[in-house]
């Protein structure tokens, strides 16, 4: 009898893409939390797509991307790269990912071969030790009566079973009660396993990145209104746009701090920025992302 498959196992699966033709990839779905597609997958798969075009010695340094309409987990996902641009220092792609026959979203990311130059960053912000912090499985049970739909527990933690996501504060299912907070969350987060022999790429890293950072970014939005979010019932949303910009090298199956905020909200719209760093205090990674964020109508 074969061992069954870790859940980090699955994700790179999920990741691994089938070529179909020499720009043209296919990947699975899989359900999330709502009867969609979780945007981070989709996010993830279009940057491995664009990244299989591109030498090896050129890491990507941002993407820009869109979500055009909610995917069906049912259905593959196919994602077409175009070779924008191959210039001496950098390399651009766009990727159109279509279900059904329409375009569900799209993507640009550039490429950078390796440079010196100026640096400079912002300094870590203060955070506990990740390893003090209650894992998903310590924390969702402690508060499943919160959510609107009994399985929903069950489906967040399957949804999050590849990572280890350690919230510093409360989640915002969780904080709701306590009414509105300060804009600002962090966490901790790294895969549930070790990256090791031919996954060991620093390619699957970034998109493994990429797949998380879409987790948690307008949890921030919440606080400020003491919503407790989608899981919980009291706000309709989905992500809208998502951009990335990765400043230094980083593993996924090591510590990363993910400190976010927002700035506004209006509109049925909220913004989240988050900053990614190591556990030594590297600032590997910048995000901004918006969302439709709704509160129901009352019937």
């Amino acid at each position: 009898m074969s061992e069954s498959r870790t859940p980090l196992a699955e994700l790179l699966d999920l990741l691994d893409l089938e070529r179909v033709e020499r720009d043209v990839f296919r990947g699975a779905s899989r359900c999330a939390v709502v009867p969609r597609v979780f945007g981070g997958q989709v996010a993830a798969q279009a940057l491995v797509a664009a990244g299989r075009t591109v030498p090896d010695d050129r890491p990507a340094h941002s993407l820009h991307a869109y979500f055009l309409r909610p995917g069906d987990p049912g259905a593959p996902i196919l994602y077409t790269v175009d070779r924008i641009r191959d210039g001496r220092s950098f390399t651009t792609r766009r990727v159109v990912a279509v279900q059904h026959g329409q375009p569900i979203f799209h993507l640009s990311a550039s490429f950078q071969a390796a440079e010196e130059g100026l640096e400079h960053q912002e300094p870590m912000p203060s955070a506990p030790d990740p390893r003090s912090l209650p894992t998903s499985e310590e924390l969702l049970p402690r508060h499943a009566h919160l959510f609107s739909d009994p399985s929903v527990a069950r489906r967040l933690a399957e949804a999050r079973a590849a990572v280890d996501l350690r919230y510093v504060n409360e989640p915002p299912y969780a904080a709701a009660a306590g009414g509105k907070r300060e804009p600002r969350s962090q966490v901790w987060f790294r895969t549930n396993g070790t990256l090791d022999g031919e996954r060991d790429q620093p390619l699957l890293h970034t998109c493994l990145v990429t797949y998380v950072s879409d987790m948690t970014l307008l949890d921030s939005v919440l606080l400020a209104h003491g919503r407790g979010g989608w899981v919980v019932g009291d706000v309709v949303g989905a992500s809208l746009d998502h951009a990335m910009w990765f400043h230094r090298p980083f593993r996924a199956d090591e510590w990363l701090l993910y400190d976010q905020q927002s700035p506004t909200a209006q509109g049925g719209r909220g913004l989240g920025h988050g900053r990614i760093f190591t556990a030594d205090g590297r600032l590997v990674a910048s995000v901004i992302q918006e969302g439709a964020v709704r509160v129901p109508r009352s019937r």
